[in-house]
């Protein structure tokens, strides 16, 4: 069985697991998804989902969104926004930081939250292959009840007096450090099996 076929096949199981207890994660699009993976809480700035959203498509990770977004985001708010890798991009909605929570625990995905109040750089951290990468929200990051679930919390170490980096950006850097580390550095295509 090819690797497409094992993700979209352990992907739907996930799915049923996650409607038998309620929660509303749907797998919008895409195939050959890394391990790792990327969530954003409630984004509120479409110019950096969108650029999020491109990275994850070249590299084959999968993307959550986690609701509200301050933005809609629809397929269709997307392509309308001219987001054209959009049918390459692995999307997984989540209404709520409640449903996403539900989806991960039936995953036991390990939480890796990119905060300015850590004090481990990811640069000192040992990646898992099936870590989720959590970025929060441009304008107020994320609630105490966000950092105290996340099994890791790291920072991206920058000069004194600066507030924070592009949260796409940020991405970029911590994503591309996870997969130099689990040697997942051969991109995978979306059609391949």
């Amino acid at each position: 069985m090819g690797w497409c076929r094992i993700h979209a096949a352990a992907q739907a199981l996930v799915d049923q697991i996650v409607r038998l207890l309620g929660g509303a994660g749907t797998v919008i699009s895409g195939c050959g998804a890394l391990a790792v993976r990327l969530a954003l809480f409630q984004p509120d700035i479409p110019q950096n989902t969108g650029t999020i959203l491109r990275l994850a498509a070249c590299l084959g990770i999968e993307v959550h969104i986690i609701g509200p977004a301050g933005f809609p985001t629809t397929d269709r708010s997307f392509r309308r926004a001219g987001m054209d890798y959009l049918d390459r991009a692995a999307i997984v909605r989540h209404a709520s930081w409640h449903a996403f929570e539900i989806w991960r625990s039936a995953t036991h995905a390990p939480l890796v939250l990119l905060t300015t109040q850590a004090s481990l750089s990811y640069l000192d951290h040992q990646f898992c292959g099936d870590d989720v990468l959590l970025f929060g929200r441009e304008s107020a990051g994320t609630p105490e009840e966000v950092h105290r679930t996340a099994d890791t919390r790291l920072v991206i170490p920058m000069r004194p007096g600066m507030r924070s980096l592009n949260v796409a950006v940020a991405a970029a850097m911590v994503v591309g450090e996870a997969l130099r580390q689990s040697g997942s550095r051969k991109v995978r295509n979306a059609g391949a099996s």
